[in-house]
């Protein structure tokens, strides 16, 4: 019998997690998971048409053009706090894609609110999501450049009203090493709620 490869003995003692990112309609959700995927991420994006119109609002958000109708997907290897996998899961950001989420979240060791603060009253779906299935989660609020105005972390936790416990961290969903700040703070939250 063969010994497994060093690479598959490393990837067998890696901590394998899996991640939810949720948040409003046009949050930068996709923008995350391709942000930090060392692969190349799986989106399910398609344009958005004037028949939809009606359910899609774009106020703040004017010059999209596609959402994610299914899932994203994307996988990044991280060596500290603990050498680990995780896998990203990006939630469609409309009310009519509810139904995926709770797909989505099976297993689910934690998840990160997008929160934009040009429509801040978008999280709370993501926020209820969370809080009704004891998953832990923090919040990221993604700094947009044409943002009107940017409030600091206690500013967005005392807006969502949010438990002391859960942390809130800024965020730029375009920016690799601000988007591993914030896996960071989820996963050594999630393990510590999980001991």
């Amino acid at each position: 019998m063969t010994s497994p490869s060093p690479e598959l003995d490393q990837a067998a003692r890696r901590l394998a997690l899996k991640i939810l990112i949720a948040g409003g309609f046009g949050a930068g959700k996709t923008t995350m998971v391709g942000a930090i995927s060392e692969i190349p991420p799986l989106t399910t994006e398609e344009r958005l048409t004037a028949a939809g119109a009606h359910v899609d609002s774009l106020a703040g958000v004017d010059g999209k053009t596609t959402t994610t109708v299914t899932l994203d997907f994307g996988r990044r290897t991280l060596t500290k706090p603990l050498p680990m996998t995780l896998f990203l899961f990006g939630t469609p950001g409309q009310n009519r894609f509810d139904f995926m989420w709770d797909e989505l979240a099976h297993n689910a060791v934690g998840g990160v609110v997008l929160a934009d603060t040009r429509r801040l009253a978008d999280a709370f779906p993501a926020l209820d999501f969370f809080e009704q299935r004891d998953v832990p989660f923090v919040v990221a609020v993604n700094q947009f450049d044409n943002a009107a105005h940017r409030y600091p972390a206690e500013a967005v936790r005392q807006a969502l009203d949010l438990p002391a416990d859960v942390p809130v961290a800024d965020c730029d969903a375009r920016d690799a090493r601000s988007v591993i700040n914030v896996l960071i703070i989820l996963v050594r939250h999630a393990l510590s709620a999980r001991t």
